[in-house]
C-alpha cells in the first residue's frame, strides 16, 4: 500500500490554534513566504519542518497533511 501527501494542513492548525502565519514564521523560523507556500500547497513541507510543526503545535506529523491511499 502506497500513500501520497494531499492538501497541507498547516493552516487548519494555525486556525484551531489561533495563530498568524506571521507568527508561526517567527516561531519555526522560516520566513513567511515559506510559510505562505507551505499553506498555499505550492511547496512541500520538509521532515525537518514537518517535525517543527508537530513540537510547536502539538501534534503529529502526519497529521500535517492529507494522505491519499493508492
Amino acid at each position: 500500500m502506497a500513500y501520497s501527501r494531499g492538501r497541507c494542513l498547516l493552516p487548519d492548525w494555525l486556525e484551531k490554534l489561533g495563530l498568524s502565519q506571521a507568527e508561526y514564521s517567527r516561531r519555526s523560523g522560516r520566513s513567511k513566504r515559506v510559510i505562505s507556500h507551505f499553506c498555499n500547497d505550492t511547496r512541500l513541507m520538509l521532515p525537518e519542518d514537518l517535525y517543527t510543526a508537530s513540537k510547536l503545535l502539538g501534534c503529529k506529523m502526519e497529521d500535517l497533511y492529507e494522505w491519499i491511499e493508492h
